[in-house]
């Protein structure tokens, strides 16, 4: 974590800094943009202004072109950037002119609005790899965003976000300041938050982008094709002229301190109160520049984010994100997987799947005594090995967990690797379970992607159709969005330590999508597709059928229609308990799907989410009914309220789940924040509170205090059933060397 400062009252217009040498030269016949990075004589103040003397002296970068709307052409406002650095930081100054008011009402540490208001992003690919790199986002305000990309984004389903990690934290620091004309902003990268190859002098990858939300207007300084984003490095420019930079001692120490209550309540007359209390230490250290070893000793995660709930009408689990920082961190390099590839199908299949550790089926936390960690690059192979140690506790016996990952680059954009899990349950039990699987992402092309694993696993008792296959050949270019996926499930296939939704199946999932960019008129993008997913059994008798059509279409200020009809084949072959009271039989169920969705534009200070699904739904009916609504009163104070209903209705019973959730969050500075988020549903009578207040006192180091109530009640309006309640205070310090 890191502080950011922002002004929001108006300054007078800073004096333009006029660069010492020329600007940097357009490239031509389609070579890629390059830049010089200058050692600053004197390092500059981060306080959002551009007054010292030592930003003269670097280059300047000021031709930007469109993506969005008109690309290739220039922008309709100027922008400058200019690149400096010394031994430990790399300095990036933010000149952003504006014809009109600029758009920003949002402070909070990586939040989704900050990619809908006025911003500046900057993408680093440090070890010049051409895959992976890191990116810095802020806004007028001096809000934050940073997250790591890999394999350029791609590898997933549609929007291709699966190898991007927006949970990563890294330590930065930026200042803002608005001006009548425009903004500024001042960021400093320490070169200790990210890797590269030792060498000197360095080469990295590098691009810049600014949106400007009230014309809805995406500038870059190297151009990318309208149907990449920014984390197309490939397409990067580059930064030269980095010498003798270095990442210090590279020896972090985070000690933390935790103190609390937790109050239990039965009944009215039953309950008890105990105390909170626990220390621990998180540690780092850069074997190389490319190789972080991580220790942590008596792990806590107090202030991690509860899990927002959802509806599941479906016999198969639910896929909940992992929130916890140890295991976020670097976490592509333990990731062998289908990811988002089936999405909206059921049968996701991650070998790795961090919350089985430390987490049980139900979310409740476990005692994790601590563990390793080595991840990182050294040349072309990239290395993750992970050990961890649970305790037992809820009557879980303890279970050690290791992950060894490796994969090597070949070619320009490819890599190949392997995969060894291995879950061991002590306390005298002699149960194990392993993975092992191989893998390989091929891209012969820049359009043209191969991705495939095959995976076995070890349990005792279950030997034999235990492998699992999966393959998926894309093809992307603005105008066309083509893949086919195929993943192939042995009924044995047991990764414990992993994400399985469903075994026994054959699955073959195509999808075609023509991406037409109107010129004119208030169309920005049409989404029509085409998806078909086939499922069978391992005998080829087919189980499950889906017809998927779409008609998506995002207006010019990025309001969202949305049109989509599915005509599904499920069947049962065992009978399907869907609530207590409800169960379905076995046998072959048509149903035809209808789903409409309206969202207004995400840049809009008050801003509605609407979705209307009348379904058929396993020889009854189904309407479900999303909604949300939200409203940024200031740069401080926002709240959105959800609300869900599926009102069901079947030959074999009714019923109605609601699920609400109100979320409140205040932001002080975009160092000091408070977020509530409160959850009602009807189907267990719960409601639940979650209260995160989270200061962050210096560069890494934060004090949270986190209060959770969980009521569970037997009627919803009996307010006198089971409670518990927790108020818990967590202290970081970070040190670093």
């Amino acid at each position: 974590m890191a502080t950011a400062q922002a002004t929001e009252h108006i300054h007078p217009p800073a004096a333009p800094v006029k660069p010492a040498v020329q600007p940097v030269p357009q490239p031509v016949g389609g070579e890629r943009p390059w830049l010089k990075a200058v050692l600053a004589t004197e390092s500059p103040k981060i306080d959002g202004v551009l007054d010292e003397a030592v930003w003269a002296s670097a280059n300047l970068v000021d031709q930007f072109v469109q993506q969005e709307p008109r690309e290739g052409q220039p922008g309709t406002d100027r922008t400058e950037v200019r690149v400096l650095y010394d031994k430990g930081r790399l300095f990036i100054g933010v000149r952003a002119f504006a014809s009109l008011p600029v758009t920003a009402t949002e402070m909070r540490r990586d939040a989704d609005r900050l990619f809908d208001e006025d911003n500046f992003q900057v993408i680093v690919d440090t070890f010049h790899d051409s895959r992976n790199a890191y990116m810095f986002l802020t806004t007028p305000l001096g809000a934050k965003l940073e997250q790591q990309v890999f394999d350029e984004g791609e590898g997933g389903g549609r929007g291709t976000t699966a190898n991007i990690n927006r949970n990563w934290d890294g330590v930065w620091d930026v200042a803002a300041t608005i001006l009548p004309d425009g903004w500024t902003a001042e960021i400093a990268i320490p070169f200790s938050t990210v890797r590269f190859v030792p060498k000197d002098p360095q080469v990295w990858g590098v691009n810049f982008q600014r949106h400007v939300r009230r014309k809805n207007e995406t500038v870059m300084w190297a151009p990318i094709p309208k149907a990449y984003t920014l984390t197309k490095v490939s397409l990067a420019g580059e930064l030269q002229g980095l010498s003798g930079i270095s990442r210090g001692l590279d020896l972090r120490l985070k000690p933390f301190f935790v103190g609390g209550a937790r109050d239990v309540q039965l009944s009215p007359v039953s309950g008890a109160t105990d105390a909170i209390h626990d220390v621990g230490l998180d540690a780092r250290y850069g074997v190389t520049a490319g190789l972080n070893l991580d220790l942590t000793l008596n792990t806590d995660f107090a202030q991690v984010e509860v899990d927002e709930q959802q509806v599941n009408l479906t016999r198969f689990g639910l896929f909940y994100p992992e929130k916890r920082d140890f295991f976020l961190e670097n976490s592509n390099f333990f990731t062998m997987g289908t990811g988002s590839a089936f999405t909206s199908a059921p049968v996701q299949t991650d070998l790795f799947f961090s919350r089985r550790i430390g987490l049980s089926a139900a979310g409740t936390p476990l005692p994790i005594l601590g563990g390793v960690r080595l991840a990182g690059k050294s040349g072309k192979n990239n290395i993750g090995v992970l050990d961890i140690q649970t305790d037992a506790a809820f009557g879980k016996p303890a279970d050690n967990f290791l992950v060894g990952r490796y994969s090597r680059d070949v070619f320009k954009r490819s890599r190949v690797g392997a995969i060894f899990i291995n879950k061991d349950t002590l306390g005298g039990s002699t149960h194990f379970n392993r993975t092992m699987g191989v893998d390989a992402v091929l891209a012969p092309s820049a359009n043209l992607q191969i991705n495939s694993y095959l995976a076995k696993t070890e349990t005792p008792g279950q030997d034999g159709q235990d492998m699992a296959f999966y393959g998926r050949i894309a093809y992307r270019d603005p105008k066309w969005n083509v893949w086919l996926n195929y993943l192939d499930v042995q009924k044995n296939f047991n990764a414990e330590a992993g994400f399985v939704q469903r075994t026994g199946i054959r699955t073959t999932k195509a999808y075609f999508g023509p991406t037409p960019r109107p010129k004119t008129g208030n169309v920005k993008l049409f989404e029509p597709m085409y998806v078909l997913t086939y499922t069978t059994d391992q005998t080829n008798r087919m189980i499950g059928r889906q017809h998927h059509y779409m008609l998506g279409t995002t207006l010019r200020d990025d309001s969202f229609i949305n049109v989509i009809v599915q005509q599904t084949l499920d069947v049962l072959d065992q009978p399907f308990r869907i609530r207590p009271t409800v169960m379905i039989p076995a046998g072959s169920y048509q149903m035809n799907e209808l789903m409409l969705t309206y969202n207004t534009s995400p840049g809009r200070r008050l801003y509605q989410r609407l979705t209307v699904s009348p379904n058929q739904f396993y020889d009854g009916t189904r309407l479900t009914v999303t909604a949300a609504a939200g409203i940024r009163a200031s740069s401080r104070f926002a709240t959105e309220i959800q609300y869900n209903r599926n009102d069901v209705k079947m030959p074999w019973g009714n019923f109605l789940v609601n699920l609400s959730t109100l979320r409140v969050d205040y932001t002080f500075s975009p160092r000091m924040t408070i977020r509530s988020l409160t959850q009602y549903n009807t189907s267990t009578h719960e409601i639940s509170n979650n209260v995160r207040f989270n200061l962050i006192y210096r560069p890494g180091s934060d004090l949270y205090v986190v209060f959770n109530d969980l009521s569970q009640t037997g009627l919803p309006a009996d307010i006198f059933g089971k409670k518990d309640r927790q108020l818990v205070v967590k202290m970081t310090y970070l040190l670093q060397r």
